[in-house]
């Protein structure tokens, strides 16, 4: 199985939870295979563990990737990396295949020279976001970073510490009101591709607001997107 090819024209592609049309998501392998093609950037989700660290998960809960009914945010984080998760074809016998931590995400997003495109689903307090914010730098990564939320106030914790870095706020209905806002706080757009059409991209540009866009599968769906003059376009097997 490969990816699928499009037209980008001037569109940069993310790959969503790494490249998870083809690896588990979230893991090391989904991020290696993102870094080897010819993505800019590489997609995915941490919350808090219990022991104030940080794992790589999208739904918060392992059930759905690793067939457990544990919470991420109750469990410690070397707990959380010895279970197993479930590969593409259902199976759990890759040992490789185990939650992810920050640590690692960055460090290969930066061993590719990808972006990290880092979606932020606890609500987290300035102290863990300054935490998060010192790995990144630490690892000499931090000017690498997009921050993108459904929560609007993690971003504000993240300019109130970082006032120049990249952040997306991820939303699905366009309003004026949301728009001036965005703009006034000069903060771009990650918006679910269904609700886009070339008007909206012109205003939002108008703005001065960077468009990406989510989750983009179809190969003919990404090239009227690329035509309309999306930035970014996050998919899970398009390239």
């Amino acid at each position: 199985m490969d990816t699928i090819k499009f037209e980008k024209r001037n569109t940069l592609t993310v790959a969503h939870r790494g490249l998870s049309g083809i690896e588990a998501e979230n893991t090391n392998a989904a991020f290696v295979a993102a870094g080897t093609r010819s993505y800019f950037g590489i997609e995915t989700d941490i919350h808090r563990t219990a022991d104030g660290r940080f794992i790589i998960n999208h739904d918060g809960n392992l059930n759905r990737i690793a067939g457990v009914d544990i919470n991420v945010e109750s469990i410690d984080l070397d707990t959380l990396q010895s279970i197993i998760l479930f590969d593409k074809d259902g199976t759990k016998d890759r040992l490789d295949l185990r939650p992810c931590t920050l640590e690692n995400y960055i460090s290969i997003c930066k061993k590719y020279a990808k972006h990290c495109v880092l979606e932020l689903k606890s609500e987290f307090s300035v102290e863990e976001t300054s935490c998060f914010i010192k790995i990144i730098k630490e690892l000499d990564y931090i000017d690498n970073v997009t921050f993108i939320s459904f929560n609007y106030d993690n971003l504000l914790k993240v300019r109130s510490i970082l006032p120049n870095q990249c952040v997306q706020y991820l939303f699905s209905d366009i309003t004026d009101e949301l728009t001036k806002r965005l703009a006034h706080d000069k903060i771009d757009v990650d918006i679910r591709y269904t609700s886009l059409s070339k008007e909206s991209v012109d205003n939002f540009h108008k703005a001065g607001l960077k468009v990406n866009c989510w989750t983009v599968d179809s190969k003919e769906d990404a090239e009227r997107l690329a035509l309309w003059g999306v930035d970014y376009i996050t998919t899970n097997i398009l390239e």
